[in-house]
């Protein structure tokens, strides 16, 4: 993002200093629990069995304008217990934290699996995957967000929607900060003993403009991604907040007053705090291995990018690469284990424009033939069962590539598309639609003030074929959302994705305001 429009660059990011899981958690009966409900898995005739002990924390701070509007704390604690029965699954949970609470718990899972068995013809096999004994893994931070003052944290927001709330035509702010600890202690039959907490939080910053001539009014979102990082984030540095809201209140009213666009063909310079969105829904979903066969048909679509197709797909221009990563600092979706007991890798999806790869857990990596997980099975509660979940799916940037500035010099008749909101794709995560916080046309090489009402519409394989142009490692951010739903019943899951400033030739540009009437 090295042009005046787009928010200041994040700054280089201080290494994250080491953490030991919190004390409150490793109290817990946790290994009591787990040696309980295993031992009466095996004795009740389960073959494997696995162990999950959940607690989750969550702080969610709001302001408007100049008030608080609502300060929620929550925590969730509980366990679950998997088994596999003669080949078939059996789950059960609890909230009861007792080892006779455990171990009746695993037996109700032995039963249920003895019950599917009458009626489930297929029966699981899974990849192997090597023993992790007495593991434990911090995600990367510095300041734990939960010992922070409540009162610190009102007061950092609220001076920030007050500076916001000052700029010259912004008519109402909303400010938040949505933050997440999450231990899990998982434990299974074969050895493997782990015990994690990852640390994440979002903030958020909305400014409202009304035009009084018109009556007309828009509304400009931070482009602050979540991150998995510390309370630090908001105070060192690392992302310019103060930067973002000395510029946000004259880009706002620039984007009021700009003309409609044009509907036609347009070439694209896409800014990563858009096109990881455009990633998530027409990469991350599409190469998720359950969906491409089918298991999630019945709810969230199937996908284009199907197992027969591996190795010969061409999913776009031959310098994309994409890979999944479960190891990334500062990540949304980095673990150290997941729920499966598979170690955390990056691995590629698409290399020189092909599909090579899926997202996988143990029992589908079997079914593809693969000796091993990438790491891919997650569930976000303890009463859920772990389902295949996305990865940090993220394009990689051209090592010897250039600017923003470079790439939009590029272009003789575009548009500079920065910032997410919108987007619309298909069941098979093939047609699809999105629109941004803010849109520039350029001509001649060069930005040419601010347009409206823009959606870019395309399929999955024609709008990343027509990339031709990747930004360097300096333009590349990650981005990311907490909200990734999938399953039945559904679960969430947060999951970033990172990218350059890439451009697009020709891809096709909708007026959404006259596409709405």
């Amino acid at each position: 993002m090295s042009d005046q429009h787009s928010a200041p660059p994040p700054r280089a990011a201080v290494p994250a200093s080491r953490h030991g899981v919190d004390p409150a958690f490793t109290a817990l009966p946790l290994a009591a629990l787990a040696d309980a409900a295993l031992g009466a898995a095996t004795a009740a005739g389960a073959d494997f069995a696995d162990f999950r002990f959940e607690r989750l924390l969550t702080s969610t701070l709001s302001i408007r304008d100049t008030a608080v509007q609502s300060a929620t704390d929550g925590q969730s604690t509980g366990f679950a217990v998997r088994v596999i029965v003669d080949g078939v699954w059996g789950f059960a949970a609890s909230v009861v934290p007792t080892p006779d609470a455990a171990a009746a718990t695993a037996r109700r899972a032995v039963q249920v699996a003895r019950a599917l068995a009458r009626v489930v013809d297929e029966r699981v096999e899974r990849a192997d995957e090597p023993v992790h004994a007495d593991q434990e893994w911090v995600s990367a931070y510095h300041v734990d967000p939960f010992a922070v003052a409540g009162a610190d944290k009102i007061a950092l927001l609220l001076d920030r929607s007050e500076r916001l709330l000052a700029a010259d035509g912004v008519a109402h702010t909303e400010v938040g900060l949505f933050q997440v600890k999450e231990n899990k202690y998982y434990a299974d039959t074969a050895g493997t003993r782990t015990t994690q907490q990852r640390v994440r939080l979002e903030p958020t910053l909305v400014a409202t403009a009304i035009d009084s001539a018109t009556g007309a009014f828009e509304t400009m979102s931070s482009l602050t991604p979540p991150v998995g990082r510390g309370y630090e984030y908001l105070t060192d540095g690392t992302w310019d907040f103060d930067g973002e809201i000395a510029v946000m209140g004259e880009q706002l009213m620039e984007k009021v007053k700009a003309p409609s666009v044009e509907p036609g063909r347009y070439d694209l310079v896409i800014d990563p705090t858009n096109l990881w969105l455009t990633i998530h829904e027409s990469i991350g979903h599409a190469t998720e291995y359950d969906r491409a066969i089918g298991y999630e048909a019945a709810y969230a679509g199937t996908s284009f990018a199907t197992p027969d197709k591996l190795g010969s797909l061409v999913y776009g221009s031959p310098g994309m690469h994409v890979t999944g990563d479960r190891t990334v600092p500062h990540g949304l979706a980095t673990i150290g284990f997941d729920d499966d007991g598979v170690a955390g890798q990056s691995w590629d999806l698409i290399r020189g424009g092909l599909l090579v790869g899926y997202q996988l857990d143990r029992t589908f990596a079997h079914r593809l033939g693969l000796p091993r997980s990438n790491g891919c099975a997650f569930a976000d509660s303890s009463g859920h069962i772990p389902i295949q979940r996305m990865a940090n799916v993220s394009l990689q940037p051209d090592p010897a590539g250039g600017s923003t500035a470079d790439l939009i010099s590029g272009v003789d008749d575009g548009i500079y598309v920065v910032g997410n909101k919108s987007w619309s794709i298909d069941m098979q995560r093939y047609n699809f639609q999105f629109t941004g916080q803010r849109f520039y046309r350029i001509r001649g090489g060069r930005l040419a003030g601010q347009v409206r009402d823009v959606a870019y519409q395309a399929t999955t394989t024609d709008f990343w074929g027509s990339m031709d142009g990747i930004g360097g490692p300096s333009t590349y951010l990650l981005g990311g959302a907490f909200n990734c739903g999938k399953g039945q019943p559904g679960q969430v899951a947060a999951v970033s994705h990172g990218c350059p400033s890439a451009r697009f030739r020709g891809v096709n540009i909708l007026n959404a305001t006259q596409e709405a009437q």
